[in-house]
């Protein structure tokens, strides 16, 4: 299939504009609709490619960088495949949710400036055209962005280039940052800012990383990089470099303190984003440029990384455990569950790295479905405490089935991908831990096991406060939300089972991939 990557990758770019028109001239349905349709027909494109094997594409760009390329392999394929079916799918769950977004933000803009009103004229406002235009000129913006977000996604994980990666790797944050600073709540532009000053800072120092490896080699092609030919005393440095800044984008331990503000504050459709598929590309970072290029170092820091990512699977948990806000509890657990993927990959085997991949996969589904039914639950019930929930299930049958299958997968249990996933990873870290005779990785493997029940905890405790028990009397007459959010979580919910049940349509790509990166 000529051009695919080139048009998957491109094509939300090049046709945001007509988006923005859409929206603008026509309405949120307009955009919305065609957003989804580019959206997918991109993840059409991906998926076909992937069913090919290992695909590249190839293009001439400056001598100065060397060249241009996508490739979509083993490892990419599950991260790309994620990445756009998450942005397909909450194209569409974003319509109602964002509306009414727009709409809360214009009564804000007309309070302000009028000084307050009586319910009369806000009503009338509401009814004017006035609020017609702003929501159209609204929708057109945010969809343009998101189109830009979720291409840089993209770009990133399929880029065969160091400095090609970080130009993704920094598209990807620009509209990331106007969606939060726009449509966030709270403080918004404070919590926006923070967020990108955290993740460049990442971004520059990971550029160190980048910079050191390239002037070493004479060539920034991932093709050409060797570890042998970086000189020794600096490809450590050049790795502990890489790390630290995907350490920022993963927000483990130590460098979290803007994903619970930031996937808080973000708009739910796009805390969906963030959390699910944006951070993990962090760990798809850690495959490609330590474990594939660095294997010397990854050896040398692989038990570093796994202990690494113990400590951020139970700092995660824990903060999740005392959180009354939903969504700033399940941005807690994005980072708990991102030291999944740290411990995965610090497992040194074949098995523990395809499982830290696996995790990817479901931790896009199943934190996915519980950002989106945080949506569903601010939009039909008003409140994001959990405090103030109780007994939904009876009211919102649809929802409440979904953030089950959701928060099964979270937690592992079969027959979600959550099981495939933790399974395989725990599996591969006992290996290592057996093969090396090592009491640490020992250690460390029993920790794990008793951060899975942390994590067991704070997901049933979240499960019986909203949907079940006594119902509050001003919930009475709640209902389920709209079909263009709960189709999509069905979507979803439907393939974290299909994938726990047939996990090989993942693993068949992973584990190759992974035992040929470790010798085996």
């Amino acid at each position: 299939m000529e051009y695919a990557l080139l048009q998957a990758v491109f094509l939300p770019l090049l046709l945001s504009p007509l988006v923005y028109y859409l929206g603008r001239k026509v309405g949120p349905n307009a955009a919305t609709w065609f957003s989804f349709g580019i959206l997918l027909y991109c993840t059409i494109l991906i998926i076909v490619a992937a069913l090919n094997g290992t695909y590249e594409e190839h293009y001439p760009w400056t001598e100065l960088f060397g060249e241009f390329g996508f490739l979509l392999d083993g490892l990419a394929a599950p991260f790309a495949i994620i990445i756009y079916v998450l942005a397909t799918i909450l194209a569409l769950y974003s319509k109602p949710y964002m509306v009414h977004k727009f709409k809360e933000n214009f009564h804000e803009l007309y309070q302000s400036k009028t000084g307050g009103g009586s319910a009369g004229q806000t009503t009338a406002i509401v009814e004017s055209s006035a609020l017609t235009e702003y929501v159209n000129k609204q929708s057109g913006i945010y969809f343009a962005l998101f189109l830009v977000f979720s291409m840089g996604m993209l770009g990133t994980v399929l880029a065969t280039n160091l400095i090609e990666f970080y130009i993704f790797f920094e598209v990807m944050l620009v509209p990331a940052f106007f969606l939060i600073a726009f449509w966030g709540d709270g403080p918004r532009r404070r919590i926006a800012l923070m967020f990108f000053l955290w993740t460049h800072v990442g971004a520059v120092i990971l550029l160190l990383g980048f910079l050191t490896i390239g002037l070493s080699i004479g060539s920034f092609d991932f093709a050409d990089i060797k570890e042998s030919e970086i000189p020794s005393d600096v490809v450590l440095l050049a790795a502990v470099a890489i790390l630290i800044g995907l350490g920022v984008k993963l927000a483990a331990f130590m460098f979290h303190i803007w994903l619970p503000y930031a996937h808080a504050s973000a708009p739910t459709p796009i805390s969906a984003l963030l959390s699910p598929a944006m951070i993990g590309i962090g760990a798809y970072a850690i495959f490609r440029l330590i474990i594939e290029f660095l294997p010397g170092q990854y050896e040398v820091l692989a038990i570093w990384i796994h202990i690494w990512g113990l400590a951020t699977m139970f700092y995660g948990g824990a903060m999740a455990l005392m959180q009354d806000d939903i969504k700033r509890m399940f941005a807690y657990s994005s980072i708990s569950q991102m030291g999944y993927l740290l411990f995965g990959i610090g497992s040194f085997s074949v098995l523990g790295l395809a499982g830290a991949e696996m995790m990817y996969v479901t931790h896009g589904l199943g934190k996915g479905l519980l950002f989106m039914t945080a949506g569903v639950l601010i939009l039909q019930v008003g409140s994001r405490k959990i405090s103030q929930l109780g007994g939904l299930a009876g009211k919102m049958p649809i929802t409440a089935v979904c953030a089950v299958i959701g928060a099964l997968t979270i937690m592992g249990i079969p027959p979600t991908s959550g099981f495939m996933g933790e399974w395989t990873l725990f599996y591969g870290a006992l290996e290592t831990a057996l093969e090396e005779g090592s009491t640490l990785r020992a250690v460390a493997f029993g920790l794990g096991l008793v951060a899975t029940v942390l994590t067991m905890a704070y997901i049933l405790w979240m499960l019986k406060r909203v949907f079940f028990g006594k119902l509050p009397e001003n919930l009475s007459d709640v209902k389920d939300g709209s079909w263009y959010m709960l189709a999509p979580m069905m979507v979803l919910a439907g393939f974290t089972i299909v994938v726990g049940i047939y996990p090989d349509i993942f693993f068949n790509k992973i584990i190759p991939y992974m035992s040929g990166v470790l010798g085996g």
